[in-house]
């Protein structure tokens, strides 16, 4: 079910990429349902926290009527950063499923781990490297485009 999942993250990166936002997808799922998707918007909406987690757990939310997205599991196409992994915490989603690591921002263990940090009062599982390849690819592509303009 991980990879199922993944791919729709991904399809929510290819929407930032259309659209030349740096490509990251996540979705949210509760009890085997997709119940929020989101995908980078910080250059559309001019806001420095329209990350695709972020959008993601606000659509969760208000679908769940409540802000505890505690039996949720969280597919995501990049590690998230310092600000979404302290949504993550925040929102007491359960799970994370991370396709590719950011070894520049990651914030669930390859620069910190808010995720999973011992002094919170919740931490989420990991699982790493589901479709990583595909993830990783879709970020050289972008960045290889931006560089080429």
């Amino acid at each position: 079910m991980d990879e199922y999942f993944m791919k729709v993250a991904i399809d929510e990166a290819y929407k930032a990429y259309s659209i030349d936002e740096v490509p990251v997808g996540a979705i949210i799922v509760n009890n085997q349902k997709i119940i929020a998707r989101g995908y980078n918007m910080r250059e559309t909406l001019k806001d420095p926290t329209a990350h695709a987690e972020i959008i993601a757990i606000k659509k969760a939310s208000q679908y769940l009527g409540g802000w505890r997205l505690i039996d949720c599991t969280m597919y995501v196409t990049i590690e998230p950063c310092a600000m979404c992994a302290g949504a993550i915490v925040n929102s007491r989603i359960g799970r994370i499923v991370i396709g590719a690591k950011d070894p520049k921002m990651g914030a669930c263990g390859s620069v910190v781990n808010i995720a999973q940090n011992p002094s919170f009062n919740h931490r989420a599982d990991i699982v790493w490297g589901v479709m990583e390849r595909e993830c990783s690819q879709i970020m050289k592509d972008f960045f290889k485009k931006l560089r080429g303009k």
